[in-house]
């Protein structure tokens, strides 16, 4: 491996920060490309569980983000009255799979842009478009690279550029997600009704990241934390006071959607990562998880000497386009509206056995680097 080497990513969010971590680690010169003026995130928490945790230890840095999550499991599923549909065996997880940390977005992009020499990032610059022998052309010139890597998101231009155009698909809710100033809330908990979700997990610092899920037209109106009470008014608690710590200033609003399977994640000289490859919906808490996972294939690819870039293609892509179905899968049971499959899903729900369920995520979170 020698220093000539070099990657641009274009993405500065948390795939294209950990996959230009992990080649700086394999020896590569690396420049990361960032449309936003400052690399940074605002607003939301993040559920890192033991695949993801061994894909940073990888990445040297798992010390740092344990040192500022809570590492804890979800207590499980509620109803909307606050009855329990399924207990975590999370002992039994952290047995078999290891911890799960939760942490603020904000605070685990601190920890991997701060693990990368300042020289590397480019904030402010507009990536126009991306060719297969590694040119990408964008508002201050041109760059090149040996591989470029396309970590720039669900609308991402790289995957424009050279897989034409493929339309994300709707997945038929929408959701909220904040987070509350510090409060007393010892556990994660997700609670289920006709067509909507609620779920909370305290930070570290006692804050609480909140999130909320309804069924919803694309692109429907915002109603704002007004329309938030008024859906999970008569909720169990605490989630009335996780609502009282919400303000339309803090909250962010977005339609879920996830991308249909690509024929290749290489093009060329061109890789895909994270979003810009397979976004996925948030029900199985995954998507950095397969992005982080990304980036240590691609660096352990980086570091041989024939660079064998089908190789990622061939590893990545059947196992995160499994990931993607089965979180569409479990979204749409989630989001059932219809009173008798509800009632059939709760029971569902409560006659799994806390076994099964542990097996159950076998194939998502064995992996190992």
């Amino acid at each position: 491996m020698t220093s000539e080497r070099k990657a641009v990513v274009v993405g500065g969010g948390i795939g294209g920060l950990a996959a230009a971590l992990g080649l700086r680690r394999a020896g590569w010169h690396v420049e990361v490309l960032e449309q936003a003026p400052e690399f940074g995130e605002v607003g939301a928490g993040l559920s890192l569980w033991p695949n993801a945790l061994r894909a940073l230890a990888a990445l040297g840095v798992v010390g740092q983000v344990r040192e500022r999550s809570l590492l804890h499991g979800q207590a499980g599923i509620r109803d909307a009255r606050g009855r329990w549909l399924s207990r975590t065996d999370n002992d039994a997880i952290r047995h078999r799979y290891g911890d799960v940390a939760m942490i603020h977005r904000a605070d685990f992009i601190e920890i991997l842009r701060a693990a990368l020499p300042a020289s590397t990032l480019q904030a402010g610059i507009t990536v126009g478009s991306v060719r297969e022998d590694g040119t990408v052309v964008h508002s201050h010139g041109t760059s090149a690279g040996d591989v470029v890597v396309g970590a720039d998101g669900i609308g991402s231009t790289v995957r424009r550029s050279l897989w034409g155009a493929v339309a994300p698909r709707y997945a038929g809710y929408t959701a909220w997600r904040w987070v509350t100033p510090p409060m007393d809330v010892r556990e994660s908990c997700e609670s289920w009704g006709r067509g909507r979700r609620f779920g909370y997990a305290p930070l570290a610092d006692g804050r609480v990241y909140c999130f909320a899920v309804d069924n919803a037209l694309e692109g429907a109106p915002d109603e704002g934390v007004a329309g938030l009470r008024r859906r999970f008014a008569d909720w169990h608690a605490p989630i009335g006071d996780l609502l009282d710590g919400a303000d339309d200033a803090i909250v962010l609003h977005h339609d879920l959607y996830d991308l249909p399977d690509l024929d290749s994640y290489v093009r060329g000289s061109v890789v895909l990562l994270g979003d810009a490859a397979h976004a996925m919906t948030p029900n199985l808490g995954q998507g950095a998880c397969q992005a982080l996972e990304d980036a240590v294939v691609l660096a352990d690819i980086a570091s041989r000497p024939d660079l064998p870039l089908a190789e990622y293609d061939a590893v990545r892509r059947p196992r995160t386009q499994m990931v993607v179905a089965r979180s569409r899968r479990i979204g749409a049971t989630a989001q059932a509206s219809s009173r008798p499959l509800v009632a059939l899903r709760n029971l569902a729900v409560r006659a799994m056995p806390q076994r099964a369920f542990t097996r159950s995520l076998d194939p998502v979170l064995s992996w190992s680097p």
